[in-house]
């Protein structure tokens, strides 16, 4: 099986704090990843790390056979899909949703003078269907709902046929109905196995879709656990890592964690 991502003692430092701790993690094709723990555990960090937008204190990166710090990181980035709040930031208002995702050819964030081939054109409508979007075509990103956003941002993150695709919290400000709209597009991605490698970060288990095969569990920058999604999900590992005593449940495909506190609470009454 083939290497997509290779972490060996990867550490992150800021002045006097460490914000990833000697993280060990190897991802391999065909793989479905979740990176899960509180704020502050360091996912964001990982994510730049692995999406080759930051380069490690100390340890190795291997992403996609190259090494961080000896290959061309806008050569590599290309291969690598993201979709994060920082990326989305960086997207004008007032650029159509066609552009958002056509501009992504180019690795930028606002049309200027480039030129698109018609394939390109094709494709960025064809993502935009398959997101249930492509009606919102000529609409500008600033008119959009947040859950229109967050669809148009994985179109535009799969438009250079990515090898990797790197989801950075993107269920983020939706509402109930957003958030099991894109759990639900997500899914069918995870479970097309044509699409990239994955890897979702998020701090919610119920937001972790059907299909995923892995958790990455992460707690002040250190790895708590890693390995298959039904042995890593566990209470004990999730109480450890939020620092709360938690029940976990799964059911129908999806995950459920509560405060053990309140279902006790419950109980009595």
């Amino acid at each position: 099986m083939s290497t997509v991502l290779d972490l060996k003692g990867v550490t992150v430092r800021r002045g006097s704090t460490t914000i990833l701790d000697s993280v060990d993690w190897q991802v391999n094709e065909g793989e479905r990843w979740v990176v899960l723990g509180p704020n502050g555990a360091g996912k964001t960090t990982l994510m730049q790390i692995v999406s080759a937008r930051m380069h490690p204190t100390s340890g190795t990166a291997h992403i996609l056979d190259e090494t961080l710090g000896k290959v061309d990181v806008f050569e590599l980035r290309p291969r690598i899909g993201l979709s994060s709040a920082a990326l989305a930031e960086r997207i004008p208002a007032s650029e159509t949703v066609r552009d958002v995702v056509l501009t992504a050819a180019y690795g930028v964030t606002g049309r200027w003078r480039e030129e698109y081939e018609e394939m390109d054109s094709s494709r960025a409508q064809s993502l935009l269907a398959a997101f249930d979007v492509d009606t919102l075509a000529d609409r500008t990103y600033g008119t959009l709902s947040e859950g229109e956003r967050k669809r148009v941002q994985i179109a535009r993150a799969l438009m250079t046929d990515p090898e990797l695709l790197l989801l950075d919290e993107p269920a983020a400000g939706l509402d109930l109905g957003g958030r099991e709209e894109l759990v639900g597009a997500l899914s069918e991605i995870a479970q097309d196995a044509a699409s990239p490698v994955l890897v979702l970060v998020t701090h919610h288990v119920e937001e972790i879709p059907p299909g995923f095969t892995h958790l990455l569990l992460l707690g002040h920058g250190t790895i708590q656990a890693a390995g298959p999604l039904e042995e890593v999900l566990t209470a004990e590992n999730l109480s450890a890592a939020f620092g709360v005593e938690l029940l976990v449940a799964h059911g129908g495909g999806r995950w459920l964690a509560r405060a053990a506190r309140g279902a006790a609470r419950q109980a009595r009454h």
